[in-house]
């Protein structure tokens, strides 16, 4: 599925893939409390909020999605992510376990 506001109350685990790779795993309400991968950062800042009144910065992704017949080297969010830097582009990040259970494929993960 593609709308998080949705999973949040269908799933118990939820996996955030990108060019079909996944990039974090974990249990639903653990992403939405502790979100590891800067993908999965900018997807939750576009979710609407009920309050108008709470503000939340959104992340806006810079560039273009790349090719999924052509993908980048590395990491394929690399080209997008406000956190690259040169090792992101020439080695792919394994999927670890950054917390119990939830795991995110990032050499630079939000902690």
């Amino acid at each position: 599925a593609h709308d998080l506001s949705v999973i949040k109350h269908v799933s118990d685990r939820v996996a955030v893939m990108y060019l079909g790779k996944i990039m974090e795993m974990s249990p639903t309400g653990e992403l939405f409390r502790k979100t590891g991968h800067p993908y999965s950062v900018s997807l939750l800042s576009a979710i609407p909020r009920p309050d108008p009144r709470i503000k939340m910065d959104r992340i806006l992704l810079e560039g273009d999605v790349p090719s999924p017949i052509n993908p980048p080297t590395g990491c394929p969010f690399h080209p997008r992510c406000y956190k690259a830097q040169e090792i992101c582009s020439q080695v792919s990040p394994p999927l670890e376990e950054l917390y119990p259970d939830h795991f995110v494929s990032c050499h630079f993960p939000e902690i």
